[in-house]
């Protein structure tokens, strides 16, 4: 049987908007999405709820909790406020889980250590608050060379060591194969992910060479060269059952005619995935 596919609205962010993505999601068939917190403020979080409700489209990620970190103590705690505003969003337009982004390092700071202690003592706070409104935090380690500006969790090892402090409970792991397909411990992690149920969601898009930007040159599956059928058969040999999420952050594939794009990232993923 194949996986569901569902797409994230971060894949259509130049041309369309809410309400066109969840049209497009409705005349797929599309019945799950990954949402955009940044989406949901145009429209207010009660009209995107029902929105939501009038397409009958899941809110299943919800993107995003953070940044969380600062020198300074009282910005630090402002950041933290507004990150448990976002998780009360997101509890809000239904969604499965949020994400959680902790930010990179601060300016002129070379203090990798301090940023990662920081980064598990906010993720603790924002738990506790997750814990209490039933929404999920979830952890996506970011590429290495992502480090420095966007999280210092860069293995889904980190993660899950993260996650083994919360005791599995309400926190889990979002596997995003841009991220973690070089990683040569990924077989054994992601095995390490299913112990506590800690997948949350897959990620899928593709690693181009040559690679002209980080952020925004990933490859529509297949035309790259990460092994995505075979992580695949890894997270699913975990007895993982959600679905297959395509996220695509591409100037090139933003520039084009958005349904195609999305036709054509449904037929990539029956061809690879089913």
């Amino acid at each position: 049987m194949d996986a569901e596919y569902i797409l994230n609205s971060a894949t259509f962010r130049e041309r369309w908007g809410l309400l066109d993505f969840l049209e497009a999601c409705r005349a797929r068939g599309v019945q799950k999405a990954g949402l955009w917190g940044d989406d949901i403020k145009k429209v207010g979080v009660a009209k995107a709820s029902s929105l939501l409700a009038d397409y009958e489209v899941e809110a299943f990620g919800y993107n995003r909790a953070g940044p969380l970190l600062a020198s300074d103590a009282s910005d630090r705690r402002k950041l933290l406020a507004m990150a448990k505003n976002e998780i009360d969003h997101a509890v809000s337009v239904g969604a499965d889980h949020i994400l959680v982004f902790p930010g990179g390092l601060e300016p002129d700071s070379k203090d990798l250590a301090s940023a990662r202690l920081q980064t598990v003592d906010a993720i603790g706070i924002l738990h506790e608050h997750a814990q209490k409104v039933g929404m999920n935090l979830a952890l996506e380690p970011l590429h290495p060379m992502l480090c420095g500006d966007r999280t210092c969790i860069t293995t889904l090892r980190h993660a899950n060591d993260i996650c083994a402090q919360f005791a599995g409970k309400n926190i889990g792991v979002v596997i995003d194969t841009y991220h973690v397909w070089w990683d040569e411990t990924i077989e054994s992690e992601i095995a390490r992910s299913a112990l506590e149920s800690r997948i949350l969601s897959f990620h899928v898009n593709d690693w181009l060479v040559p690679t002209t930007h980080l952020l925004t040159d990933r490859g529509m599956m297949g035309d790259g060269i990460i092994d995505l059928h075979g992580i695949w058969k890894c997270v699913k040999a975990t007895g993982y059952n959600g679905p297959v999420e395509v996220e695509i952050f591409s100037e090139r594939w933003w520039s084009e005619d958005p349904d195609m794009v999305f036709d054509m990232a449904l037929e990539r993923c029956r061809q690879i995935f089913g």
